[in-house]
């Protein structure tokens, strides 16, 4: 008897093993259902929320994140179970029983919490599909983890079970599913490097356009070319392309009109995950974070034509330039 009281407290490896597990279950059914929700996002787009740039990024740090923390929570979860294998009445330490309490309690916090959000948005007149999806899915995660803790503190360890193996592969096999899932929306690594480059040849652009404006305002005409517009005073050096170092096109159209071109790799369009909804955008900041509806492109060499409206900047004009 004296041995199985020594064999019941907790070691320094049984406290690392179930805190590692716990916080690595809590950040990877956190990931999980934060990428659900993204692609339920993106899949049931809301017109009336104006804040949509976030999606992909929060995807990626999902995608991420479970690619590693997922195998770690298996791992751990192994090493607790091969442990508990060998030493039956490690079943009753308390750490095991705390963190796996814990592990309850927040569930079933998450499923009331849950249920109190749909009560309160069904009363504020949110019906959409949409919201109950996602409703839907942090639930059925909630009570996934909840159901399979509750019983592995009821269980009998000394009894031979498939079920840790069963919900192991039938876990990892969902994820992967989603992963794979998120590769077809956030695209290949390869594929966001393209995208980012060329978000970064539309911010240049837009900012040409903005000191060629600029240019205009202070000398009532055009600049005849790119290096007009370079400022040794504020240290204005118009940006090349990102990838092949290559000048931009620019030149003028018209007394007020001129035109600014980029070679690009992707489409605008094809990068856009919120297809066919009506959002509010400004100028220079839309539905693809840096790239607008002024700055939608196609694959290949595209040109931007822009006129300059004098009644827009009249009082600019008009205003005496200070003396230094």
């Amino acid at each position: 008897m004296t041995h199985k009281n020594e064999s019941a407290k907790s070691s320094a490896k049984d406290v690392f093993l179930y805190l590692l597990m716990v916080i690595m279950l809590a950040v990877g059914v956190g990931f999980f259902t934060a990428l659900l929700w993204q692609y339920i996002n993106v899949k049931f787009p809301d017109p009336l929320e104006l804040y949509y740039n976030g999606a992909l990024d929060i995807m990626r740090n999902a995608i991420s994140s479970l690619v590693i923390v997922w195998p770690v929570l298996l791992l751990s979860a192994w090493m607790i179970n091969k442990d508990l294998t060998k030493e039956s009445d490690k079943q009753n330490i308390w750490i095991r029983k705390w963190l796996l309490y814990l592990t309850l309690f927040v569930a079933s916090l998450t499923v009331i919490i849950d249920l109190i959000s749909l009560m309160n948005n069904f009363l504020g007149g949110e019906l959409t599909t949409r919201f109950f999806l996602k409703v839907f899915a942090i639930l059925a995660v909630a009570v996934a983890v909840f159901a399979f803790y509750l019983w592995e503190l009821r269980r009998d360890v000394k009894k031979k079970t498939n079920i840790h193996k069963i919900v192991g592969v039938t876990s990892s096999v969902v994820i992967l599913i989603c992963i794979i899932a998120g590769f077809f929306i956030v695209g290949t690594p390869s594929e966001q490097r393209a995208v980012r480059f060329d978000e970064t040849r539309v911010n240049n652009l837009a900012s040409i356009q903005g000191e060629v404006i600029s240019y205009w305002i202070q000398k009532e005409a055009l600049p005849e070319s790119l290096d007009d517009i370079t400022n040794s005073i504020n240290g204005y050096i118009a940006p090349t392309d990102p990838d092949t170092n290559a000048p931009y096109t620019y030149r003028t159209t018209g007394d007020l009109s001129f035109e600014l071109c980029a070679t690009f790799v992707t489409s605008s369009d094809a990068n856009n995950v919120y297809k066919g909804v009506s959002i509010p955008v400004d100028y220079y900041y839309g539905r693809n974070g840096s790239t607008s509806f002024a700055w939608d492109h196609e694959i290949g060499e595209v040109c931007f034509d822009r006129s300059i409206d004098p009644d827009l900047y009249k009082d600019q004009i008009s205003v005496p330039r200070p003396l230094y």
